[in-house]
């Protein structure tokens, strides 16, 4: 059983996968509750043409794509929040797959990298070097803090987000800075979860825990928890099962998730009780 953690390799890729799923288990929090599932998705397809043109720009991969994915989360915010004919799924689908086809692009063109690329499209932890988990930790460190400091700004958004600027919070600011941090945690997770599942590692942990409390502080900490769980177990069985880490991680989530729906439908057959939605139970008294 401790054979994986022989491998210097794999003992970095399982405190990565750690760190990331606890980074996506609190994010995702916010993100499902304000049912905005689709820019997690989204958004880790734009910062995938971020990263390919800063390789062709020879730019520092973390400070080009994280800048690339931070621009994108702004200009989905603008167009969710903007007032035109083209609805904003259809703007948001535009810009990231828009973004996705120039990284496809650059890859057709210069191949000399292509190798590279597909662990960031698929996730590669034989590539998870001690700099990577120095952007990890410094990314999730971070995201802890400031969602720390600004915990009830975002609270009241993500619950009230249309009363909330009468009472002092200016909701494009706070979702900038959500954006900021969303864009950092997906630049950081490319290399565990790949481009095409990390929107699963962000919307599986907190879908879990939401079957099993209202409350919403548990909410978060439990999504941080299964978070935790699935990247470090998901990993460690696709040592012994030879399939994609990324893909070991999201399978492993999800029956983490069908496990959590079972007994979610089994207590509320023997209790008879149904739960309340989130935001009802969530506590608004001062979100200043």
């Amino acid at each position: 059983m401790l054979e994986p953690l022989e491998y210097q390799f794999f003992v970095r890729g399982l405190i990565a996968a750690t760190m990331i799923g606890a980074l996506c288990g609190l994010l995702g929090v916010y993100i499902v509750l304000r049912r905005m599932s689709y820019i997690g998705h989204g958004l880790s397809h734009a910062i995938f043409g971020g990263a390919v043109v800063s390789y062709v720009i020879d730019v520092n991969f973390y400070i080009g794509a994280s800048l690339w994915g931070f621009l994108s989360a702004v200009l989905i915010n603008m167009t969710t929040r903007a007032r035109s004919f083209i609805a904003a799924d259809a703007a948001i689908g535009i810009i990231t797959t828009a973004s996705f086809a120039l990284g496809i692009a650059l890859i057709s063109r210069y191949r000399t990298f292509t190798r590279s690329f597909d662990a960031a499209l698929f996730g590669n932890i034989l590539g998870v070097s001690n700099t990577d988990l120095y952007a990890i930790f410094g990314v999730t460190v971070l995201a802890f803090a400031l969602i720390l400091i600004f915990y009830r700004r975002l609270l009241f958004i993500t619950f009230d987000p249309e009363v909330a600027p009468f009472y002092g919070v200016s909701t494009a600011s706070v979702d900038t800075l959500f954006s900021l941090i969303l864009a950092g945690t997906i630049v950081v997770s490319m290399q565990v979860m790949g481009v095409t599942l990390i929107a699963a590692g962000i919307v599986i942990p907190p879908s879990a825990a939401r079957l099993l409390t209202s409350d919403f502080t548990r909410l978060s900490i439990l999504s941080v928890a299964i978070g935790a769980f699935c990247g470090f177990f998901g990993l460690y069985f696709s040592y012994y099962v030879d399939v994609s880490s990324g893909a070991n991680i999201v399978l492993f989530s999800a029956a983490v998730f069908v496990v959590a729906m079972a007994w979610s439908s089994l207590r509320a057959r023997l209790t008879g009780v149904r739960r309340m939605p989130a935001g009802a139970v969530a506590r608004l008294e001062d979100p200043t």
